[in-house]
């Protein structure tokens, strides 16, 4: 898989997941309609699954994806919920980019 496909199918796993963790948020915390529960289950099954489509083995992809999930949260913190991100958020996002590429796409033997 390319790395650009790779990113965006982390992209996309974080996505599920953290509308999938939000939207309970929004019923819990912010007395939102419990309907909201039926998305967030179909949001995290899908989680799920994508987790499932990443070419290589699982722990490897958890560590991976971490990094990508931390730059997703601070984009949805700032479009969603809109807190920008301050320097210290960006220079944490760029560590977590940087080590989540060394995992994904460092040269193996095979």
């Amino acid at each position: 898989m390319s790395p650009l496909k790779t990113i965006a199918l982390f992209v996309f796993t974080a996505g599920a997941e953290i509308l999938g963790c939000y939207l309970p948020y929004l019923w819990l915390r912010h007395g939102r309609p419990m309907w909201l529960l039926f998305p967030a289950a179909i949001s995290l099954g899908l989680f799920a699954w994508l987790l499932t489509l990443h070419p290589t083995g699982a722990g490897r992809t958890y560590a991976a994806y971490g990094g990508v999930y931390v730059a997703t949260a601070l984009l949805w913190i700032w479009v969603v919920e809109h807190q920008a991100p301050d320097r210290w958020d960006v220079v944490g996002v760029l560590v977590s980019l940087v080590g989540m590429s060394i995992i994904a796409f460092a040269p193996r033997g095979g």
